[in-house]
């Protein structure tokens, strides 16, 4: 096997290695009265897409959303079905594709806080579509959806991102940056 093989190998592995961490996370799971629980994806998505990079962490976050979209119980209260994700809080699952995109675009950028500020942004798009898809499916408004689903979990996200950052550059380098 050449070395662009094995890479390749290595990669997909570690790929599916965070599509089981993402629905792990998903499971560290609070219910709320909004039907949008206190999870630590957000955590989870934001380490897949600052360790894996764009390419691999967007395969495994797609993974993970159509493994859960086939009804393997992977979102969070060991939910899973296409319903899912037109669910109160199926915005925030495929807002998780830009999130990770985000994250992994980091790794083509210096400097921590540009970095950071990348994740932030994702997280931002994240936090996007889970507010419209909410007041699509309750048939409110913005604020009123952004105030209910979004405004309660920024703290908790925020850190999160920071988190997952600063822990993906020691898996990195401990790695060896096999992936990108």
């Amino acid at each position: 096997m050449n070395q662009s093989a094995k890479h390749n190998t290595l990669s997909l592995i570690t790929a599916a290695l965070f599509t089981a961490v993402t629905a792990v996370c998903s499971q560290i799971s609070i219910p709320m009265p909004t039907e949008v629980p206190l999870t630590l994806q957000t955590f989870a998505v934001a380490l897949c897409g600052y360790v894996l990079g764009a390419k691999w962490g967007l395969a495994s976050i797609t993974a993970y959303i159509l493994l859960g979209a086939a009804g393997v119980p992977v979102f969070a209260g060991f939910k899973g079905g296409i319903q899912s994700l037109f669910a109160a809080s199926g915005g925030f699952i495929y807002g998780f594709i830009l999130f990770t995109l985000f994250c992994g675009l980091s790794l083509f950028v210096s400097g921590k806080p540009l970095k950071i500020c990348l994740g932030f942004a994702g997280l931002a798009l994240c936090h996007l579509t889970g507010i419209i898809h909410f007041s699509a499916v309750y048939k409110t408004g913005f604020i009123p959806a952004f105030l209910t689903v979004s405004m309660p979990y920024l703290i908790k996200d925020a850190v999160s991102v920071i988190l997952a950052f600063f822990i993906s550059l020691c898996i990195r380098k401990r790695t060896g940056r096999i992936i990108s």
